[in-house]
This record gives C-alpha cells, sequence and structure tokens, in this order.
C-alpha cells in the first residue's frame, strides 16, 4: 500500500489540517483586534446622541498637548443606589473622552478607578484622602471635582447631567501651561491665606482654590508699588486699615485699563480708601450694620443667614443656591448697594444678587453698644443689598475700546470665607461662583447639559404577586415542558 493511502498518511493530513485551521482562526482573530484597535468605528443610535461628545469638546481634544490623568475614587459595587448611577454616568462619559483622545490628539485621557482605602498609598501619593471625588493632573497642575459639579440640581435633586462641560472646562485648566494667579491683598490687617486661624484665617479657603488649580499668592502694595502682570483676580478680605491714594490708584487703574477683576469682602465698622474706585463702579457701601429680625435670618449662634437670592442668568452667581435653596451663614455685616443715581451711558452693568428681609434695617448707631433700634429717616430699611456685582460691558460715553471689560464684586462681610465659615455648602458655592465669574473660568464653553430621564414601574400588590409567580414558576415551566417535548421528539 502506498504511503499516501495508508492510515498513517490520513491521521498527518488530519493533523496538519487542525493545525492550519488553528493558524488561520488566531490570524483572524489577531487581525481583527488590530483593525479594532487601530481603526476604530463607533456609532451613537440614540436619539439624544447621550453617548456622543459634543464637537467642542472634540475639537479642544483634537488639540490637546499633554497627557491627562483622571483619577476616579468612586467605586462600582456600592449599596448606595445614588452613588452606583452616578459610577455609570462618569464612567461612561470618561470612555468616550478616553476613545477620542486616542484617535488623533497628541496628547491622551488617562482614567484610573481607585478605592482609597484600599489602595491607601496610591491615595496618599495623590494627595486623595476622601472618596466620591475626580482627580485631574497634568504635569503637577491638579484640580478636584466634587459629584455636585457634575450635576445641575434643583430643589436638592438632579435635573441635568453636565458632566461634559464640567469635564472639558477642568480638562482645558490644568492642560494649560500657567495656572491663573489670585493675590490676596496684605498690609491693612487682611485675612491671610497662610493663617490658620478659625475666625481670622483663610487655609480652608486657600486649599480650595490650590485644588481648582490657582496659585495664591499675597500682595502688599506698600512695597510692590504695582499690581503683577500676572495678576488675574485680586482679592481685598476683611480689611482693618484704610488703603492709601496710590494703592486705590493702582486698583483703579487695574480695573478700568487692564480690565482686572477685583473681589472686595468688606467688614462692618472699618474704613475703605476705596470711595472713588466704588464711586467708578457704581457701587455704594454704606457706614452701618445690618440688623434682621425676620426669624428665617436668624440662626442660634444669633448669626445671620442669607437666603434671599436674587437670579442673574449672565453670571450664574447665585444658579446654585437659589435651585438648592442653600442659605449663606455670616456675622456682622453691612449694607452695600447700587448707585442708582450713576449715569446711565456709563458703560456699567451693576446688579444686587444678596439681599436681607423686608424687616431689616441699617443700624448707623451700631458703635453706640446700646440695643439696635430703627431710628427712621437715619437708618436704611428694607430689603438691603449684601453683595453687588458690576462689570463694565462698554466704555463710557461710547469711547472705542480694544479690550475686555473689568469685573468688580463687593460683598459688606469678610466673615462668610473664614475657617469657621467655608465649609458651609452655601457659603463655599458664593465664593466659588464668584471667582468663577471674575476670571472667566465659566464662559469657555457652551456645551448643553443632559437631562435625567426617569423611568418608574408602578404595580399593584397583586400585579407584583403575579409577576413574582410568572417569573418563578411560569418561565421554569415553559422551560421544562420544551426539555420534555425535545427528549419524547428524539425518543420516537
Amino acid at each position: 500500500m502506498h504511503f499516501s493511502d495508508s492510515f498513517r498518511a490520513a491521521r498527518w493530513i488530519r493533523f496538519i489540517n487542525l493545525i492550519l485551521q488553528a493558524v488561520l482562526f488566531v490570524g483572524l482573530f489577531g487581525g481583527l483586534n488590530y483593525i479594532a484597535q487601530n481603526h476604530l468605528l463607533r456609532f451613537d443610535l440614540t436619539q439624544s446622541r447621550r453617548h456622543s461628545l459634543s464637537p467642542e469638546t472634540k475639537s479642544y481634544l483634537d488639540q490637546l498637548e499633554r497627557d491627562v490623568n483622571i483619577t476616579v475614587t468612586l467605586m462600582k459595587d456600592s449599596d448606595n443606589e445614588e452613588l452606583t448611577q452616578v459610577y455609570r454616568d462618569i464612567s461612561g462619559l470618561l470612555r468616550e473622552y478616553v476613545y477620542v483622545a486616542q484617535t488623533g490628539a497628541k496628547g491622551r485621557v488617562n482614567v484610573e478607578y481607585l478605592d482609597i482605602y484600599q489602595g491607601r498609598k496610591r491615595a496618599e501619593e495623590l494627595g486623595l484622602d476622601q472618596p466620591n471625588v475626580v482627580l485631574l493632573t497634568c504635569d503637577g497642575s491638579r484640580r478636584v471635582l466634587t459629584l455636585g459639579e457634575f450635576y445641575r440640581t434643583k430643589d436638592r435633586r438632579r435635573e441635568a447631567f453636565q458632566g461634559e462641560a464640567t469635564l472639558t472646562a477642568a480638562i482645558l485648566d490644568v492642560s494649560k501651561p500657567d495656572k491663573k494667579k489670585i493675590y490676596f491683598l496684605s498690609g491693612h490687617g487682611e485675612m491671610r491665606p497662610d493663617d490658620f486661624d478659625a475666625v481670622r484665617g483663610l487655609s480652608q479657603l486657600r486649599d480650595e482654590l490650590r485644588q481648582r488649580n490657582f496659585d495664591i499668592l499675597t500682595l502688599d502694595l506698600n512695597l510692590a508699588r504695582k499690581i503683577p502682570d500676572d495678576a488675574a483676580l485680586i482679592i481685598v478680605a476683611g480689611q482693618q486699615g484704610r488703603l492709601q491714594p496710590f494703592e486705590e490708584e493702582l486698583l483703579r487703574n487695574f480695573l478700568t485699563i487692564r480690565a482686572g477683576r477685583l473681589i472686595l469682602l468688606l467688614d462692618p465698622g472699618r474704613p475703605l480708601g476705596l470711595e472713588n474706585l466704588l464711586f467708578d463702579w457704581g457701587v455704594i457701601v454704606y457706614d452701618n450694620v445690618i440688623i434682621d429680625p425676620d426669624p428665617q435670618s436668624l440662626t442660634e449662634t444669633n448669626d445671620t443667614r442669607l437666603w434671599r437670592f436674587l437670579p442673574d442668568p449672565d453670571s450664574r452667581i447665585t444658579e446654585q443656591l437659589i435651585n438648592n435653596k442653600l442659605p449663606v451663614l455670616v456675622g456682622p455685616a453691612r449694607v452695600v448697594s447700587e448707585d442708582l443715581g450713576r449715569p446711565d451711558d456709563d458703560g456699567l452693568s451693576v446688579k444686587k444678587l444678596i439681599a436681607t428681609s423686608d424687616a431689616a434695617w441699617g443700624e448707623t448707631d451700631y458703635r453706640q453698644r446700646v440695643a439696635a433700634q430703627h431710628t427712621p429717616g437715619q437708618d436704611l430699611k428694607g430689603q438691603l443689598g449684601v453683595m453687588v456685582i458690576s462689570e463694565r460691558l462698554k466704555p463710557a460715553n461710547n469711547l472705542p475700546l480694544s479690550v475686555r471689560g473689568g469685573r468688580l464684586a463687593v460683598v459688606g462681610t469678610a466673615d462668610l470665607v473664614t475657617n469657621n465659615r467655608i465649609f458651609n455648602p452655601g457659603n463655599l458655592n458664593l465664593f466659588l461662583a464668584t471667582v468663577n465669574w471674575t476670571v472667566d473660568s465659566e464662559t469657555l464653553l457652551n456645551i448643553p447639559a443632559r437631562p435625567i430621564q426617569l423611568y418608574a414601574l408602578t404595580l399593584s400588590q397583586e400585579e407584583l404577586v403575579r409577576l413574582r409567580l410568572g417569573l418563578l414558576l411560569a418561565v421554569p415551566g415553559i422551560v421544562a415542558l420544551l426539555g420534555l417535548f425535545v427528549y419524547w421528539t428524539r425518543r420516537n
């Protein structure tokens, strides 16, 4: 018998055939994976395209020059159903960022999920000490996002998912080579960002601003004699003494000529030295102390609860306070108001954002240390202002202007940002929203929020029992009958 006709040859042919099949299968599998990895094609078939990033975000990611590392401390397996849904929303969004960034950008978006309790060493390396946050880092720059920043809420309920706008703004923020610098004015007894005192210190506020990728510095104009060119924002927090005329002039030029940004936190009973600057920007600060006897405006510790916020769609400073009914807790405060007598053609937009109740008055005899009592004709009374913002939208008298307009925010108390106050949700939200408005960090993006779709299935007790019996008995019964039918058919 010829070898080709023998059983041994047949076995060798069968063996070689199996080897070739295996090689072809592995080659096909490897080729498909190579094509899938290097030539990705994905299609979003949802009606609202909820699984796709906006063209604006894709454009920014295409221009990304450096790698951005994102660390998520949310855990997938959580007993809290709400946190589980948040994990799904954020992790699904991050998958899109990773996909878009790897298809054409020079920089990449890398995502890491971390349990800070089990991965304690890694958490310490990243400077993370609390769960349920999202950390973005890029070449030394960092920013921490809380879960509240990913959602637009109303009445303390999540109304829309704005994670894309939040993440894109944070990526642009940390990927910039230079951080925005915030200078705290010093030299007049102001509160200091390096002070840990509970009543006068701002160390907690400093840490919150650093987490949002700001550089925090101090500025003594008596020594520097000028405002640094890299100043994105100047904050005057609780000055105790009067500013010198040359210091006021430097701040006036910073606002007007350089279109600078300034936040004034002015305690009552303290001299200002800023009267000309405030007049230029249509703001009046009164020498009084607000007395608000409305029960809703008083706390158990005799502090003032600010709860009347006026909406402003342009600045959006009070948006979260109004939607979530978050009060702001402060100590003594003075009245801040718009200058209603200013010219109509001064090019300013001046708005009052926080007011007292109608029962409040501004006590002018507060230095007498006697029981406060409203004096008609002397004390202001009614819905008094506590915070006013002013922005130059166009030059005065319609003169040509080639630079952006300056922005000024004035609050009648510095007490809202101290170490013992800043962790009140309303206080922190108000101040951070004010900082965002002044430095334009919220005006870069026009990415719509995605509405949260909720589905509810309502069943009566009887319907629930029928559904349970159907799942426990009907489905297994049908499978059993099908198995018996197949068995009977094969037997016959």
